[in-house]
């Protein structure tokens, strides 16, 4: 009997012990420390976050300009989305720049990540990478919109001693987006290529000590350890990237202003001009609305087939 009553104050004990941690005099008050330091990012989080985007939404299904108040028309502005021109033709210039930023910038983030982690890893050189990305967008697009001048750039003065004629980056229909490309490649690419060295940091050397005793060579150890080893990052970089991409408009605005013809016209852009100076905030917004719809599925997709959240490092 006195056994069985001892186990059931055991058990009893056991049962409370957590509780009465969690009540314990040095823990009691630790809930209302956790609010007091969320509470200034939780703030800023609804007033900069949450009701522009609540406020967004509703301007979407008004007709608002800046000097009168919005009046609610429903999905007219949606209707008018699906029959602009201009809108799809600033969407279809908007993905190709990505397509060209994306794929580009990320091959040679992940080049030059692998090629500071096996050949240097000193953090001057590290920052000479990364200095692109800490400098301004529109002190970059106004230097290279110098460079690649057709007169005076030294790019086209570099070309002109090799092939006898210049190319008009910035002024060509076939040029500018491939050129609005480039320079974004150039600014961002530090910046991935420092993830993606810290990723590289994660993978034990081990793995590939016993590659070398397998036979295997380095374009081997690169595509069967390094990429599948780096799925997370590379998830992460990704999307950043793309979600990045997708929000162009200093560069563009300070090089091309949308010309030639539309041809650099990025959705970004064309929102600008819609709100800012056409005053037609309503449907501004809606086309906002629109391309966070579109980042939404985009991201959403592609944390689902690139595996975001698993890594083949066991």
């Amino acid at each position: 009997m006195l056994v069985t009553k001892g186990a059931r104050l055991t058990s009893t004990s056991r049962r409370q012990a957590p509780r009465e941690t969690w009540r314990s005099p040095q823990h009691r008050n630790d809930w209302r420390v956790a609010l007091v330091l969320l509470l200034p990012a939780a703030v800023g989080f609804v007033f900069f976050a949450v009701y522009p985007m609540l406020r967004g939404i509703y301007l979407s299904f008004t007709n608002f300009r800046i000097l009168t108040p919005p009046s609610w028309t429903g999905l007219a502005n949606y209707r008018t989305l699906l029959s602009d021109a201009v809108f799809w033709s600033s969407l279809r210039v908007t993905v190709y720049f990505v397509v060209l930023s994306v794929g580009i910038g990320i091959l040679i983030s992940l080049v030059t990540a692998v090629i500071l982690h096996r050949l240097t890893r000193s953090t001057v050189i590290r920052g000479l990478v990364i200095l692109p990305f800490l400098i301004s967008g529109v002190v970059a697009a106004l230097v290279w919109q110098w460079m690649l001048d057709p007169e005076l750039g030294v790019v086209n003065i570099a070309l002109k001693a090799l092939t006898g004629h210049s190319v008009l980056f910035l002024g060509s229909s076939t040029w500018v987006i491939p050129s609005i490309a480039l320079i974004s490649v150039w600014k961002s690419m530090g910046y991935n290529a420092i993830l993606i060295f810290a990723g590289l940091q994660t993978i034990p050397g081990e793995i590939y000590e016993a590659a070398r005793i397998d036979g295997a060579g380095e374009i081997r150890m690169f595509t069967k350890l390094t990429v599948p080893l780096l799925r997370p990052i590379m998830a992460m970089v990704v999307i950043l990237t793309v979600i990045g991409a997708f929000q162009v408009f200093d560069i563009v605005a300070v090089t091309t202003k949308g010309g030639p013809a539309n041809a650099s016209n990025v959705l970004p852009l064309y929102v600008y001009t819609t709100g800012f100076s056409e005053f037609n905030f309503g449907y501004a917004v809606t086309m906002s609305m629109a391309l966070f719809a579109m980042l939404l599925a985009i991201t959403f997709l592609q944390m689902r087939m690139m595996r975001a959240n698993q890594s083949d490092l066991q």
